[in-house]
């Protein structure tokens, strides 16, 4: 490859900065060291260090959504549609499932439950009675005030900070570690919650 088409090539800057990444944390621990000796932790090492980080995001996830359920009752991905609707005046189920990349039967289940609590109102549009519209309830702003920052938002927010080739390499791990545990075929949404999205009361 020529070095111009390296330089600009994404791929080629992911590998760049992993090497850079690992030279500064790894080479100050084997420069002293004869070839032989030189060598990454144990693989079991490695395992065990990547299956602690893993318990710490699912743990980080399961004291989040208890923290909702606390204060507000609320499941993870009701907190979002709720948070969706608030953001404009009044807006459709479709435009909210599109916002937040869910499907539309999962939006129709939140939308029944956050109804049924009082939080959201559906109302048939004035020029065309086949179109709902949501709009939120003095209820529903109260439970968004009391809500703690969802660990979703934290999580997007620092994500959207890093540079993009540290995303791409974030990105690509995770998809890794998805098949390593044969679950990179289960359907998910872009939700931090273990789970079913739509389901109607907090775990």
């Amino acid at each position: 490859m020529p070095i111009t088409d390296a330089i600009f090539n994404p791929k080629a800057e992911i590998i760049f900065h992993m090497m850079k990444y690992v030279m500064r944390n790894f080479w100050p621990r084997w420069r002293f060291a004869g070839l032989r000796a030189m060598r990454l932790p144990m693989d079991s090492e490695i395992a065990s260090l990547t299956l602690r980080a893993l318990r710490r995001v699912l743990r980080a996830t399961e004291i989040g959504s208890r923290q909702l359920a606390t204060t507000t009752g609320l499941t993870p991905s009701q907190l979002l549609v709720l948070r969706e609707i608030d953001t404009r005046l009044s807006v459709t189920p479709s435009a909210v499932a599109q916002a937040l990349q869910f499907s539309q039967a999962t939006i129709t289940a939140i939308v029944d439950r956050l109804v049924a609590l009082g939080f959201v109102q559906r109302q048939r549009g004035e020029r065309d009675k086949r179109q709902i519209h949501l709009t939120l309830l003095p209820a529903g702003r109260d439970a968004l005030a009391d809500a703690p920052d969802p660990l979703q938002k934290r999580f997007t927010d620092r994500f959207d900070a890093l540079p993009t080739w540290e995303q791409a390499m974030i990105l690509a791990a995770t998809e890794r570690l998805a098949m390593l545990m044969d679950a990179d075929s289960i359907d998910a949404a872009p939700l931090l919650d273990s789970g079913r999205i739509d389901r109607s009361e907090p775990l």
